[in-house]
This record gives structure tokens, sequence and C-alpha cells, in this order.
């Protein structure tokens, strides 16, 4: 595993920085739902647990109802916390708003640390700020590779999402497609408009955005089946998580179209998708490695003094392809929540 900084670069392969990764091996947690309501992890001892002070983390994201994505990095968190003593209070909230309020309260609260997601970072910038004024560290993952920086954030952990869209596009020309449709799930998140615009820049054919409503899975249904049916040009129907390629299984059997499906993100369910071959392939990022080294890198700050990318680099837990090839060894570890 590489651990040296890298400039930001047009890789595939995953690069991991963080000292401290090879503990990756400790048990996690439990994970759960997320939801708006603030949750803290358990208090019981852990194997290998650390013998430093107590510190408390708070890890707020964006997740909406429903995505299963955020309790694989919510796991990975849970990990880290268990094994670092440190209390993880989780909390999220897909509206920019209301997940600032989620900040504002753990800076309240007197935290030792925050990670964040910066889906909408204009929204972030001015209690980020204020975090940092108060002397609280702050890191960044999944989301804002391009803005966390500017915003002040200590580290980030995740994947160049252009880089990631343009691979996918690339791929998408060697799977001799002409005609695909990128569903967005949610607006506004510059993330998911980042792997859309990176697809079109390489991808060959014709390339269309279709915006759906990933809060109510019905909806997303109904949205694809009709687009489906409208255009049957359309070969590839490319969504931006995995419980959206599932729905899009769906919708490509009611609309009676041929077209495949590809995605970003994993979970345990998609993995047996990819093996059947109903769906082809997905780019993943790794969010179980996200969560954990988010959390980590508070407790190597505070402890140690230590800090990934030297401020100025991202540390890359992504992208890389799964696809029929591989999709069994890595539903060994999808099937645990770490993949």
């Amino acid at each position: 595993m590489d651990r040296t900084p890298h400039p930001r670069s047009r890789r595939i392969a995953p690069l991991v920085a963080l000292a401290a990764a090879s503990a990756l091996l400790a048990a996690g947690c439990s994970s759960g739902s997320g939801g708006k309501k603030a949750e803290e992890s358990a208090d019981g001892a852990a194997a290998g647990k650390a013998n430093t002070p107590a510190m408390k983390v708070a890890l707020i994201t964006h997740q909406g109802p429903g995505d299963t994505f955020w309790d694989i990095v919510r796991k990975g968190a849970e990990a880290a916390a268990a094994k670092d003593n440190i209390k993880l209070v989780y909390s999220a909230d897909p509206n920019a708003g209301s997940q600032a309020n989620l900040v504002q309260n753990a800076i309240d609260q007197k935290v030792d640390g925050i990670a964040i997601t910066l889906a909408k970072p204009g929204a972030m910038k001015s209690v980020v700020g204020k975090a940092t004024s108060a002397g609280i560290p702050v890191v960044g993952l999944n989301s804002g590779d391009s803005d966390w920086k500017q915003l002040g954030l200590m580290e980030f952990f995740g994947q160049d999402e252009t880089v990631a869209g343009e691979a996918l596009g690339k791929r998408l020309n060697s799977e001799g497609a002409k005609k695909a449709v990128c569903v967005v799930h949610e607006q506004g998140n510059v993330g998911l408009t980042q792997r859309c615009d990176g697809m079109k820049k390489t991808f060959d054919g014709k390339t269309e955005t279709l915006y759906v409503n990933g809060t109510d899975m019905p909806s997303v249904k109904s949205t694809i089946t009709a687009k489906l049916k409208q255009d049957t040009a359309i070969d590839y129907v490319v969504t931006l998580g995995a419980p959206y390629a599932l729905t899009a299984v769906q919708s490509v059997g009611d609309a009676g179209s041929k077209a495949k499906i590809a995605t970003f993100d994993l979970n345990k369910e998609l993995t047996g998708a990819i093996s059947k071959g109903t769906i082809q392939f997905a780019v993943d990022q790794q969010p179980y490695l996200q969560g954990y080294l988010a959390v980590d890198s508070l407790w190597l700050y505070k402890n140690n003094g230590n800090y990934s990318g030297g401020g100025e680099q991202p540390t890359l837990t992504g992208p890389a392809f799964v696809d029929k090839n591989n999709a069994d060894s890595v539903a060994r570890f999808a099937t645990k929540g770490t993949r």
C-alpha cells in the first residue's frame, strides 16, 4: 500500500496515505440507520482499545432516508471509534441548512473533533468557520473533494468524483454503449454532478441527465421506466448509488428495455447482481474506509499531531471497478458491510 503523499492524479487505483490504515483489522461495531437524530456508539471496551483519554467526535453526513451507503460509512467510523476510545455521535440530514444546524449542535457540545460531508459546500462554509474558530479540528469525507481546502478543513478522505466519472465514461466506450442516461438522485449535490459531468467528458456517445427524487424509491422506479419507454435508444442506465441501480433493474424490466445498468457505489445486494449479470459493473469508493480514516485521523491529530496529505492533498479511497471478474471476491467483504 502506498503511504506517501500524492498530488491529485488521474489514477484509478485507490490511494491510502494514512499511517494507521493497518488498524482496519480491528473489529467494527454494528451499523445502524441514518436518520436525523444523533446517536452514540457503544462505550464498551474493545480489543486493542487505545489507552488514551476519551474523546468525543461528531460524524455529520447528508444521508437521506433509506440510503444504505451511509450504513457502511458509519460502520467504518464506529470501528475506528471503538479502537480509539472515542464516543462517536452520528447525525445526518440531506437538507443542507439542517446539516449545518447539526454541525452547530456539535460545536455547542464542545466535541473534540468533527467529520463532515460537503455535498453542498456553500451551506457549510459559515458553520465550519465557527468550528475552526472554536479550536475544533474538522475533516471531510466522501463529498467535497474540490472544496475542503477552501473551507479550511484539515484533511479529506474520498475520491475525485470527476476522475471517477471520466473513468466510467471510458468504460462505457469499451462496452460499446451509444446512449446513456445519468440518473441523479439528489439535485444540488456537487459530487453527483461531477460524476455525470466527468462521464460526459470522456463518453463518446450521447448522454442525458435524469433527475429523480432519491427519497422516494417508487417514484425513482416510475421515472426511469417512463424515460426508457420514451427513448428506446438508451442502451445504458448509469445510477449514482447502489439502491438506485437495483431499482433501475426493475425499471428496465417494466419498460421492456434492453438497456444495461452501471452504477457508482456498492452494497451486498449489488455485488450479487453484478455476479448474476443483471448489473454490469460498479465504481467503488470504499465508504467503510472513508468513515474509518476520518474518525481515526482526528485521534491521530489530537494524540500525535499527525495529519495526512500535508494539509494539501486528499487521501483517495477510490475509484476502482467491480465487475463480474472480481465481484465474488468483493462480495465476502460486502456481506460483512465493509465494502
